[in-house]
């Protein structure tokens, strides 16, 4: 179309976009997530590591944004929207257009509340509490599916491209995330992955006067869910502890009587012949004494 046609290239983007938009949503459900990859795999993996990540808190990111102020807590919802409806589309420039919208959320709710225009070094962090808050179905396939398919020129360059290299580092970085990359210690971060307690549970004894009533029963929940799995931790302990001391008593039990048995074996010896009681007629034996005949005495 440039060489022969000489079409302008505004004009071959745009029949490219409706070349690619055909092809790929009658190919869709042959081309996202084949079985020949492991995407799916991939995608259980950071589905539960996101789940288990579910304690981190704005704060421990660095995160400048404030989801007290409603409008800013409105941009925060409108993001994770945009960035869960994106395994619904199956256009690669439709996923990105999801992407970006998302991202320009993010950057609206940090000039909110910073009350100036958002960097680059705001947006990373908040992009990927963002991820870790509304745990996209299928992401590393949706990202797999966008990168094989999706128009080059549209992921080198604009803003397009700009905004879905930051969500792979996001991802990356929920990946290796560590103690280290928190600035906590070992031990709370095993303590926090594990669930035997949240860094919610101090956080919530102190809450501002004008917090939103949602958001402190949120975390009030999320506190007592935090409690219950303790306590079932701790149930299935002893239940695991009591099954192994009824096997090792069952087993004691066991050995003891077969001890037993091999000490004392039991015989088993044919019945004795049956002895005639002595006073029977038949009976004939010199040695016994006459019997006695009763006597009368006058007294």
């Amino acid at each position: 179309m440039q060489t022969r046609g000489k079409v302008p290239p505004e004009r071959v983007e745009k029949i490219m976009d409706q070349i690619e938009k055909y092809i790929m949503t009658r190919l869709y459900k042959y081309v996202f997530c084949p079985e020949t990859t492991d995407d799916e795999k991939k995608d259980l993996a950071i589905q539960k590591r996101i789940r288990a990540l579910h304690w981190v808190t704005p704060q421990m990111l660095c995160v400048p944004v404030n989801e007290e102020i409603p409008e800013v807590s409105d941009m925060v919802v409108k993001a994770i929207t945009d960035i869960i409806e994106m395994d619904s589309k199956r256009v690669p420039r439709d996923k990105l257009a999801c992407i970006t919208r998302c991202s320009k959320h993010i950057f609206n709710a940090i000039k909110i509340t910073k009350s100036e225009p958002a960097s680059a070094d705001d947006f990373l962090p908040t992009l990927i509490y963002i991820v870790l808050k509304g745990n996209p179905p299928r992401l590393q396939s949706n990202i797999q599916y966008i990168t094989r398919f999706c128009n080059p020129s549209r992921l080198m360059t604009g803003e397009d491209g700009y905004y879905f290299t930051n969500l792979c580092c996001a991802v990356a970085f929920i990946e290796k995330l560590d103690a280290q990359s928190l600035n906590l210690s070992q031990e709370d971060f095993d303590r926090y992955m594990s669930g035997q307690t949240s860094p919610r549970k101090q956080e919530s004894e102190s809450w501002s006067p004008d917090a939103c009533l949602g958001v402190k029963q949120m975390y009030k929940n999320l506190d007592l869910l935090s409690q219950l799995n303790e306590r079932q931790e701790r149930i299935m302990n002893e239940a695991k502890k009591l099954e192994k001391d009824l096997i090792d008593w069952t087993d004691g039990i066991a050995k003891e009587v077969q001890d037993i048995v091999e000490k004392y074996p039991l015989e088993i010896r044919p019945p004795n012949q049956s002895v005639a009681a002595i006073d029977s007629e038949n009976v004939e034996n010199d040695k016994l004494p006459p019997p006695l005949q009763p006597q009368v005495y006058a007294g």
